[in-house]
């Protein structure tokens, strides 16, 4: 029996699979961030007390995170060009969801970073499968609009993450994100299907081709200018915030900065900022000129971030905001990744892409890890933020404006 199929014509903008999409990501979100919120926490429970120890365990274990969404990002991409966006939508949550459940139950370090392997496997399809159904089923005069609502409501779960994480046991945070996770596994029941995915399957055309991104030159660069364009966002989210304790304390801020919070305010400020990019993207009918000024914008509150010597506290968390705020350019670079690419490929590309860019956490903080001895944290990350920034840029202002594009084609292999 085929998948019930949501025509595109007058579909509106709150329809089911856009507030599925966006409390999915919700989740996704809460449980993305938790380990960054409960790291010294838990792994203090774990046996870990040298402060050098907290954070090298810390790198390890955001890192087997990280690598599993890699793998994931393939596996799911895939799946969701060849069986559709619906069966990513269901699987993801269900992986991700068990396995938080599991972290809750952990007590080695080293079944620990298995559990957030296998977390991040489940986490890497969220986003992508349903960013890719949403531009699918919405006309392209509120395709933005969409995007941007699933993006800001699902930032939003990191707000959530930081309230658990801050008032509750590490162990309770993580069943709370199981738990959600499963809980909308019953909304997901009667969600339809993409009308140009249903079509795609009619054509005589490969589906879900990972490797046909690296057989054509020109496709193969788009594809990784738009994986670049969005280093700096989990620059940010992963070095910067991520350990926002250890910058406090070499900044000399005058108390101990709970990272719990500092992700939060970061995230407050993504969700804002998301919503801002978002909209503004559909004003000025242009996806690139927006990334290009939250690229210049961000720039500018990383170097105060870097120099805020003596900061006093209020001050530093404000800081937490504003990178936050001109870091959501979010919502706008995964609709840029959807656009670019046919309906044949676009799940695979959309959801690879957004986990390529949270791997990119993997070189970044192992760079981070060598150099800060000898250079130090603040100078070490603002050298990877000018390379973070400076790649961007050029991969932004070299792509081609993905605005209003009509999405209901096949990419020839």
């Amino acid at each position: 029996m085929s998948t019930p199929v949501l025509p595109t014509t007058h579909v509106k903008l709150l329809n089911t699979a856009v507030i599925v999409a966006a409390l999915g990501y919700f989740v996704d979100i809460y449980d993305l961030v938790l380990f960054s919120i409960v790291r010294i926490a838990s792994l203090k429970e774990l046996g870990v007390s040298n402060p050098a120890d907290l954070l090298d365990q810390g790198v390890r274990l955001i890192n087997m995170q990280m690598a599993g969404m890699l793998l994931g990002g393939i596996f799911w991409g895939v799946l969701g060009d060849k069986k559709g966006r619906i069966s990513v939508l269901f699987g993801s949550i269900f992986l991700y969801s068990a396995a938080n459940l599991a972290n809750g139950f952990v007590t080695n370090i080293d079944a620990y970073a298995w559990l957030r392997f296998v977390a991040g496997v489940g986490l890497a399809g969220e986003l992508g499968a349903g960013i890719t159904l949403v531009s699918e089923v919405l006309p392209k005069e509120k395709r933005g609009y969409g995007t941007t609502i699933v993006a800001s409501v699902g930032i939003s779960g990191a707000i959530l993450a930081g309230i658990i994480g801050e008032y509750f046991h590490w162990r309770t945070a993580y069943f709370v994100g199981g738990g959600l996770g499963l809980l909308l596994l019953l909304l997901r029941i009667g969600v339809f299907e993409s009308g140009m995915f249903e079509r795609s399957q009619r054509e005589e055309v490969k589906r879900g081709n990972f490797l046909s991104l690296f057989t054509n030159g020109t496709r193969f660069m788009k594809y990784l200018k738009c994986i670049l364009i969005g280093v700096p966002i989990w620059f940010v989210i992963g070095v910067l915030i991520t350990f926002s304790p250890e910058f406090a304390q070499a900044l000399g801020v005058p108390v101990v900065v709970s990272v719990a919070k500092a992700i939060g305010f970061s995230y407050f400020g993504l969700s804002l900022g998301d919503v801002a990019s978002g909209l503004l993207s559909q004003q000025m009918k242009s996806r690139k000129r927006v990334v290009v000024v939250f690229l210049f914008m961000l720039a500018g509150v990383i170097a105060l971030y870097l120099l805020a010597t003596n900061a006093s506290e209020a001050y530093f968390y404000g800081l937490c905001v504003a990178l936050g705020f001109c870091s959501g350019y979010w919502a706008v670079f995964v609709t840029i990744a959807a656009e670019q690419f046919g309906t044949n490929i676009r799940a695979t590309v959309t959801t690879t892409v957004p986990n390529f860019v949270r791997g990119a956490v993997i070189p970044l903080t192992l760079s981070f890890s060598a150099f800060k001895e000898e250079f130090g944290l603040i100078q070490t990350a603002g050298i990877l933020g000018v390379i973070a920034l400076s790649i961007a840029l050029v991969a932004i202002l070299t792509l081609s404006e993905s605005y209003g594009k009509e999405l209901d084609y096949l990419e020839e292999h």
